[in-house]
């Protein structure tokens, strides 16, 4: 007997780590702010308004996998959010979901963009080669301590939106100067971090990751390769406009360019939209997932932290003077929006609802007539009521 509960037991372990293997399609989101909304007092609700944990609430809503960020000491200003605690307490609750990790390394105290890519105040001063190192050790630091967990990330990020480099000045791409000499500061680091992931996860698909998905992007990886840039994933960040369709038209085209060029897949690891009217919202990622979902070149898509609701923004913006992030796809009482309808997939069988226990007239349906939870979000009719749109 003893025997058998050791078998079930190694068979249930072996198919949560083949859950948190990489999907062939991700369907994602960065929640990395999740704990930091929590602490504020914000909750998440499934569809009838009970309490849900957020990583489960997700994985009902249909999403594989979760982007968390990490900046190196957020503590000297930020707060103590995003830090390798605080993304280790974040991945366990979306491996319990069975859930793909995508690691978001930002080498930085604050957010990283093209625009800013500040040096961590611990590494200010160093050489590039003290430079390299606090790189590699940083990255293997949160590598183990995941791994301690029994998580190792499906992806890891080395940067984040690189376009210009990272960890300025030493990271900094240098456009006054020309062929390696531009390239070779910002190479120098990326390979570290590269090379980090690999020590530690050599599973691991290291991705690369800048902005603009719309734009002709080819020539940042040719001249990044060329000079000897390490990759195995392009990552793109793509938040469409008004001119939405052309403008996922031309990312879905050049996804499978780049692809084709380079030999690797591409993920877009950032989207979202305007929630202001929901209902274009949720037509902007049904026509993004329609164009990229069938294709081989394309790896997944990862909203940006969709669970933001009511105008929620952290206590540090108020400080900056920045206003509340705008593409939350919550409504206003914390629940999915129909925005990530566009994420379920009803062949995935964990994130297919469970059938309710019996048939009572409170039972929900889909609209092919199949039972399911009250907690899936979108288009349920219930026996006793006319069509809802929760």
């Amino acid at each position: 007997m003893r025997q058998k509960i050791a078998m079930l037991l190694a068979a249930f372990v072996l198919g949560m780590s083949a859950y948190a293997q990489a999907p062939s399609f991700a369907r994602g989101a960065d929640v990395s702010w999740c704990t930091e909304m929590e602490a504020s007092g914000k909750q998440f609700y499934d569809a009838s308004g009970n309490p849900t944990e957020l990583m489960a609430l997700l994985r009902q809503c249909g999403m594989n996998a979760i982007r968390l960020r990490v900046w190196v000491n957020p503590e000297t200003a930020y707060g103590a959010w995003c830090d390798k605690a605080d993304v280790v307490a974040k991945a366990k609750r979306a491996h319990s979901q069975g859930m793909a990790l995508l690691l978001d390394f930002h080498y930085s105290d604050f957010f990283a963009d093209p625009s800013r890519q500040t040096m961590p105040k611990a590494w200010q001063g160093l050489t590039q080669e003290q430079l390299k190192a606090a790189v590699a050790n940083h990255t293997k630091d949160v590598l183990e301590a995941l791994k301690a967990e029994g998580i190792e990330p499906a992806w890891v990020q080395v940067g984040n939106e690189t376009r210009s480099g990272m960890l300025w000045e030493s990271g900094r791409i240098d456009w006054n100067k020309s062929g390696a000499a531009r390239w070779s500061g910002y190479v120098a680091v990326s390979n570290a971090g590269y090379e980090a992931v690999k020590a530690v996860v050599p599973s691991a698909k290291v991705i690369v990751h800048i902005d603009k998905g719309p734009e002709d992007n080819a020539w940042f990886f040719k001249d990044f390769k060329q000079y000897g840039g390490k990759f195995d994933m392009i990552g793109l960040s793509h938040y469409p406009e008004s001119s939405w369709q052309s403008e996922n038209a031309r990312t879905a085209a050049n996804v499978k360019t780049l692809s084709s060029q380079f030999g690797v897949p591409v993920m877009i690891v950032e989207t979202g939209y305007n929630v202001s009217d929901e209902s274009l919202a949720a037509q902007v990622m049904t026509d993004l997932f329609s164009r990229l979902k069938g294709s081989a070149a394309c790896a997944g898509i990862f909203y940006w932290e969709p669970e933001v609701y009511a105008w929620w923004r952290p206590s540090y913006y108020t400080t900056l003077g920045w206003n509340a992030y705008n593409k939350g796809a919550f409504t206003w009482q914390g629940r999915p929006s129909t925005v990530l309808d566009a994420f379920y997939d009803p062949t995935d069988a964990v994130a297919a609802p469970r059938a309710e226990a019996g048939t009572s007239s409170d039972a929900a349906y889909d609209l092919s007539g199949r039972m399911v939870s009250a907690s899936r979000c979108g288009i349920v009719i219930k026996r006793s009521q006319k069509i809802v749109r929760q």
